[in-house]
């Protein structure tokens, strides 16, 4: 029972979604990474976006008013990564948390010399197990290949649904040590560039940091710098596709069909 009242209310989301045609259309031309998806799937991503709304809960801070477009562009962006995953690959949390621009945080942090200091820093997104995504919109709005804070966040909402500290694991199907091997020694050969390099490298060098933020950074290069990573980087490029079920630089023939179903993850 609670399977058919989930489905039928997710098919009244999109029946109901109240996002015109022009609407629709003005914030993904802002969103320039979404220029190479097939009609088919804009549309099965616009659909996903319906439930999205229904079922997560937006709030501007620090003065921020939401705005339509606002709202949209931020479910658009997070949409994209689950969109052969399905909304289920959400599930657990609600809440997104908006502000104007950059935020601060507060952690915990060890030097080198084994003393824990308490540092206050300003993010641009953050993550909470099992609570919300923080964005900042100043950032959220930006569109440069390579770089994309609500994938960012997202990705590491993706990794923590499953429970791991390091990185996600793979989807069913895959080849898990395999996956752990491209991943590993793909994260290994960044730390070594960016040594080299003094951070002077392509690929953000905050993906240096741990291998979960090397897992979010790559998945920001594998939505909206598809080509570059594909060239780069093929054996994660491949892992990629496996692992999102897309192939966004299109150079696969084989990649899982998507799922038709937003309802449950597969």
């Amino acid at each position: 029972m609670t399977g058919f009242i989930t489905r039928w209310r997710r098919r009244r989301a999109i029946a109901n979604s109240g996002i015109d045609d022009e609407l629709w259309s003005r914030v993904a031309r802002g969103l320039t990474f979404l220029r190479g998806l097939p009609e088919d799937d804009l549309q099965r991503l616009r659909e996903l976006v319906a439930v999205f709304l229904d079922e997560k809960s937006m709030d501007g801070a620090g003065g921020l008013e939401l705005t339509n477009d606002i709202r949209l562009s931020i479910a658009m962006q997070a949409c994209l990564p689950i969109l052969n995953l399905g909304i289920d690959a959400y599930a657990g949390w609600v809440g997104i948390i908006v502000y104007p621009g950059q935020f601060m945080i507060s952690h915990d942090e060890m030097d080198e010399d084994g003393v824990m200091h308490h540092v206050r820093e300003e993010a641009s997104g953050e993550a909470w197990e099992g609570g919300p995504v923080v964005l900042s919109w100043q950032d959220a709005a930006m569109t440069d290949a390579g770089y994309n804070v609500v994938i960012h966040e997202f990705a590491h909402k993706l990794d923590m649904a499953q429970g791991e500290d390091d990185l996600p694991r793979p989807r069913p199907g895959m080849d898990a040590d395999k996956w752990a091997e491209v991943l590993e020694t793909a994260f290994n050969d960044f730390c070594a560039e960016v040594e080299r390099h003094d951070d002077e490298t392509l690929v953000d060098p905050y993906a240096a940091e741990h291998p979960a933020e090397f897992f979010a950074v790559m998945s920001e290069m594998f939505f909206t710098h598809s080509a570059v990573l594909a060239r780069d980087w093929p054996e994660l490029y491949e892992q990629f596709t496996l692992y999102y079920r897309q192939d966004p630089a299109g150079v696969f023939d084989d990649v899982e069909p998507a799922s038709k179903s937003l309802t449950t993850t597969r």
